[in-house]
């Protein structure tokens, strides 16, 4: 195995740490859950020089897996049967249902922490720290709007053969900023001692008006920017034409700066300039970090999705009061809400890796306190002017 250390086999039980011994299960444990995520990965990745660079992600994950098994069988500290956690589970889950970008951030996230940690670690060596430091820095040329091709990350990666990043994110924020705001007006009203239809009435208003301000938001922003790399391809197209030497010669530095020999460089350059088309499509991915065929994707969709995520956070805490009515509704409302917050919450660790009761125990606490300022600004409001 690559990756041990001289000390792995000569390992005494008796004068193992129990905190190493813990930290080294908490290290495996990780390495699992990274081995079965990529495999994921791999499964729903339908390019397959990049479904190959995710098996060989895996395959290296799997070797740190052993790496720390062997240290805790040294220390009469045997794992068993490697099982992924939730999290990574649900990971595998989503990246299976919704492909491998939706997971990237997560996934990144996770990689650039263990670098940081094994550095920390003397007993870790310096090859699991460099594996994890390169496969960050893979996938963060893949969670790009552009992305990157499978052959040109290969490359890169140096010791390993050819080994919508953010909709995970937008999707539990989207939800959180309906549910949050939804709340805290139905509150508001609620304080204000307004009759259930009254708060029915302001609450759907409420839901309709926010997500149609999110639908024309994400759309204005998204069109924005499709027309914005329109011009910036066709200004690219006007340079290939004019002075194409010069466009080789940035090209040539691109792949020199992401680690190819200069020699390598000029190479692939060259081909790539040698046929127009793939010359624009290439600069435009690698120098202007533009994907062509999709231009930061469908502002039709995205305004679509951002309406839908924002309406189902926010019916959460006003559908109650289309049932009950005075305190019932209130109470019914606040309870929904707080197990939403919680989900959304629970929902957050997938890109953190934080404990699920901390994060949902701090998204229950930070929503309901919004919740219970406006109940307290609108019960005062309604007590002055009835007052």
């Amino acid at each position: 195995m690559e990756s041990g250390d001289e000390d792995s086999d000569d390992a005494d039980p008796s004068n193992v740490d129990p905190d190493d011994a813990k930290r080294w299960r908490a290290n495996w444990q990780d390495e699992v859950d990274g081995a079965a995520l990529y495999r994921a990965m791999a499964e729903s990745e339908s390019n397959p020089e990049l479904a190959e660079l995710y098996e060989n992600l895996a395959a290296t994950e799997a070797e740190h897996a052993d790496f720390w098994a062997t240290k805790l069988d040294d220390a009469d500290e045997p794992v068993g049967e490697p099982t992924p956690s939730r999290r990574a589970r649900t990971l595998a889950w989503l990246a299976r249902r919704f492909g491998a970008a939706f997971v990237l951030p997560a996934v990144r996230g996770s990689e650039i922490g263990g670098s940081a940690a094994y550095a920390a670690q003397a007993d870790a060596g310096t090859t699991l720290a460099d594996d994890e430091r390169s496969h960050a820095r893979l996938l963060s040329q893949l969670d790009t709007p552009s992305g990157v091709e499978g052959g040109t990350l290969a490359r890169l990666e140096g010791r390993h053969r050819a080994t919508s990043g953010n909709a995970l994110r937008a999707a539990v924020l989207g939800a959180n900023d309906g549910l949050v705001s939804n709340l805290s007006l139905v509150m508001g009203v609620a304080g204000a001692a307004l009759s259930p239809n009254s708060i029915l009435i302001t609450g759907l208003a409420g839901l309709l008006a926010g997500a149609g301000s999110m639908a024309m938001g994400e759309w204005l922003s998204v069109q924005s920017s499709r027309e914005l790399y329109q011009r910036q391809i066709a200004v690219e197209a006007d340079e290939l034409a004019e002075v194409p030497e010069e466009e080789e010669t940035e090209l040539a530095l691109i792949y020199r700066a992401k680690g190819l020999s200069e020699e390598q460089a000029d190479e692939l350059a060259a081909q790539i300039i040698a046929d127009r088309e793939t010359a624009l499509d290439t600069l435009a991915r690698e120098e202007l970090g533009i994907d062509p065929e999709g231009l930061g994707g469908s502002a039709w969709e995205a305004a679509g999705s951002s309406f839908v995520l924002f309406a189902l956070g926010a019916v959460v805490p006003v559908a109650p009061f289309a049932l009950f009515a005075g305190l019932t509704a209130v109470g019914v409302s606040l309870l929904a809400s707080a197990l939403a917050l919680f989900v959304i919450g629970a929902g957050i660790t997938l890109l953190t890796g934080r404990s699920v009761l901390y994060s949902g125990g701090r998204q229950v606490l930070i929503g309901l306190a919004a919740a219970a300022l406006t109940f307290g600004v609108g019960r005062l409001i309604g007590v002055t002017i009835a007052g």
